[in-house]
């Protein structure tokens, strides 16, 4: 099914309009992201109820602390029942591997499901200019490259990049299963509000790109369902013509 790759980001300012898209969205993606501003509104609780909902969640927080602190945060999303959350690659080995470590552990333990713990590399709101200003000297192509590495090897699940750095990643990470889950991407005709390395849903399928987190361009669209049905259209376009591709490459 080519809703198994879109997650629709819940960045809305209100309980009451984050339950109208779950509802209205439910049958028609992978998962819903729950971020920093609905988090902040709701706590926890909107994660259960989207859950109940028979829904899949991507926890977007980013976590970004102590090792301690991090892996502390990977346990409670575990029994929180998320299927992926991140943490920031930029925090470092020890803290990478200590919470995958935690995560592992406290899912056996505990009987639970263990989600797919991905590791932020550039966000894709920065340009090289944002790297400088805090003290980066490589571009964002190498920085992205350098940390989806560093996550690798710290036994992360896969890593948040944006689609620019997809098939540079899947040249350097040769591990199988290794996700990629990319914002950034925007429909034709939409905007790219602050978004500045983006790709069309059909170009990070091309690319080779697990999950597509897009935002806006659905939740604000006049019909969220008719704008998320077109986004899997293209996608279920692009998975077919890089699957003709793959079998003709291999056929000579």
């Amino acid at each position: 099914m080519t809703n198994d790759k879109l997650i629709v980001a819940l960045d809305v300012d209100s309980i009451r309009r984050a339950r109208q898209l779950i509802s209205e969205l439910r049958e028609h993606v992978a998962m819903f992201k729950v971020g920093s501003q609905l988090f902040t509104a709701a706590g926890p609780e909107i994660v259960r109820e989207i859950l109940r909902s028979g829904s899949r969640v991507f926890l977007d927080l980013k976590f970004h602390d102590i090792p301690n602190t991090v892996a502390a945060a990977g346990v409670e999303a575990t029994r929180l029942g998320v299927s992926i959350f991140n943490i920031h690659a930029a925090g470092g080995v020890e803290m990478m591997e200590r919470t995958a470590d935690a995560v592992s552990r406290v899912a056996e333990s505990e009987g639970l499901s263990r989600p797919a713990v991905i590791a932020v590399t550039v966000l894709t709101s920065a340009d090289a200019t944002t790297l400088e200003a805090t003290g980066v000297a490589a571009d964002p192509k190498s920085h992205v490259l350098r940390l989806a590495a560093l996550a690798a090897k710290s036994g992360m699940d896969g890593v948040v990049a944006s689609p620019l750095e997809v098939t540079p990643i899947r040249a350097a990470v040769a591990r199988p299963g290794f996700l990629i889950v990319t914002p950034g991407v925007r429909p034709g005709g939409t905007s790219h509000d602050d978004q500045k390395r983006v790709m069309s849903p059909a170009e990070a399928i091309r690319a080779g790109a697990d999950y597509l987190v897009v935002g806006r361009p659905v939740s604000e669209a006049d019909d969220p369902v008719a704008a998320a049905k077109a986004i899997t259209a293209e996608i279920e376009s692009a998975a077919k013509s890089q699957a003709a591709h793959e079998e003709g490459t291999a056929g000579r």
